[in-house]
């Protein structure tokens, strides 16, 4: 069978299926139906409209079923990006999808479709527009940019065309990433502060604190067992206490992220935590970024879209240079973290690379290699690299932004790393 779902997986662009995209809005499934004999008229017509959707209206669907109205308009819309097939509409040329390179009829496009589908659905065909039909130059127009639904994917296309903006285009650009920014720094911060403090506290605490630096309510906690009721008082035999200064710098934090092209979403949500960890007083955090080249955007971290304008997304790849220069920064290893943020695809020299690893963490630095910072699932990445840091100690793994909190907990704390199964 052909139709919007065969094209869309024989096509040469990744991204979820239209048959999937339909479903989000509950056209794409069957539902529950029992024997054909038991279905009434109206059941039957439910179920042959649905079909045609997922099938996307070629003569050989079989289904014999008219769209009207909105579906007739949800069809065009899907059928626009996906084509209707995979048959040759003549001999030597395929179908082609409807968009073409006109803006004009992007931007209707743009728009039915969040006429017809959810926010969700919507990022997921901007997606597969700009990577199927080549309209990421039509992004350079601020009409375009004002009709599309903003995320983070599309926040990594305009990085990665930012260079070659017109000064017309510019600032709608940073608009748009500003509210993607803005967003994320909403569902992100407080969790990440919450839980970056709890782990700071706990790893400044001392067996043996001066009087004022006592913590009496762990104390007491940790020593009910030396309860004397006769006495009716606890004996401490152990004290806990607090670091010496609570507005003392407990720890330092480099985030090196990788900024070549595969790493876009990556890149986007490293400055939001660059941001927020350069935010709390305890935590010293650098923010370095590199391609073969390295750009220290440290004193961006007030505002994370101005870190994300301070990239170049795409170019090669030079880890090991990177961590020369993150290397050179660090002055107190054993309160160090770095987290290395890169699908480690090594230009530079690797041997070198490695042993970088194994001199920051024989100094006492805890290293975190993380493959990507995103939600899209175990990204490509270099096996042999990845082996070789575990090898070190250092287990290289995906995390998805609402893991990451917990990891770098672990990593402040010095206690093995919160691993994804799945990582």
């Amino acid at each position: 069978m052909s139709g919007h779902a065969t094209e869309h997986t024989t096509g040469p662009a990744p991204g979820p299926a239209p048959g999937q995209v339909a479903g989000t809005v509950g056209a794409r499934t069957t539902g529950g139906v029992s024997s054909a004999g038991l279905e009434d008229d109206g059941a039957a017509q439910e179920r042959l409209r649905r079909w045609r959707l997922v099938l996307g209206g070629d003569p050989a669907d079989g289904t014999g079923h008219v769209l009207s109205g909105r579906d007739a308009g949800m069809d065009g819309a899907l059928t626009a990006l996906y084509g209707r097939g995979d048959t040759p509409t003549r001999p030597g040329k395929d179908r082609a999808a409807g968009l073409g390179a006109s803006a004009p009829a992007v931007a209707r496009w743009l728009g039915d479709i969040r006429t017809y589908f959810p926010s969700s659905v919507v990022q997921v065909m901007q997606r597969d527009a700009i990577d199927r039909l080549g309209l990421a130059t039509l992004l350079l127009e601020p009409e375009m940019l004002e009709a599309v639904e903003a995320d983070v994917h599309l926040v990594g296309t305009l990085l990665s065309l930012h260079q070659a903006m017109p000064d017309t285009t510019r600032e709608t650009a940073r608009s748009v990433v500003r509210k993607v920014v803005e967003d994320l720094e909403k569902r992100l911060a407080a969790r990440t502060r919450a839980t970056l403090t709890g782990a700071l506290d706990r790893s400044a605490r001392t067996g043996r604190p001066r009087h004022h630096d006592i913590d009496w309510n762990r104390t007491i906690a940790a020593n009910l067992k030396h309860y004397l009721p006769e006495h009716r008082t606890v004996v401490p035999e152990r004290l806990v206490g607090h670091g010496r200064s609570a507005r003392a710098v407990k720890k330092e934090v480099v985030l090196c992220v990788d900024q070549s092209g595969s790493m876009a979403a990556s890149v986007v949500y490293a400055s939001v935590f660059g941001a927020v960890l350069a935010s709390m007083r305890s935590l010293d955090t650098r923010l370095v970024v590199f391609d073969t080249a390295v750009a220290d955007l440290t004193d961006q971290l007030d505002d994370p879209v101005d870190v994300l304008f301070g990239t170049r997304l795409g170019g090669g790849t030079d880890i090991n240079r990177a961590l020369a220069y993150c290397q050179s920064r660090i002055t107190r290893p054993a309160r160090t973290v770095v987290v290395l943020i890169s699908d480690l695809y090594e230009g530079g020299i690797r041997d070198e690379m490695l042993k970088r690893v194994a001199a920051m963490r024989s100094a006492g630095v805890e290293f975190v290699a993380l493959l990507a910072l995103s939600d899209e699932g175990t990204p490509a990445y270099d096996r042999e690299h990845a082996a070789a840091l575990a090898a070190l100690g250092v287990p290289a793994f995906a995390c998805t932004p609402g893991h990451f909190p917990e990891v770098m907990a672990a990593a402040i704390e010095r206690r093995p790393l919160p691993i994804p199964d799945a990582g």
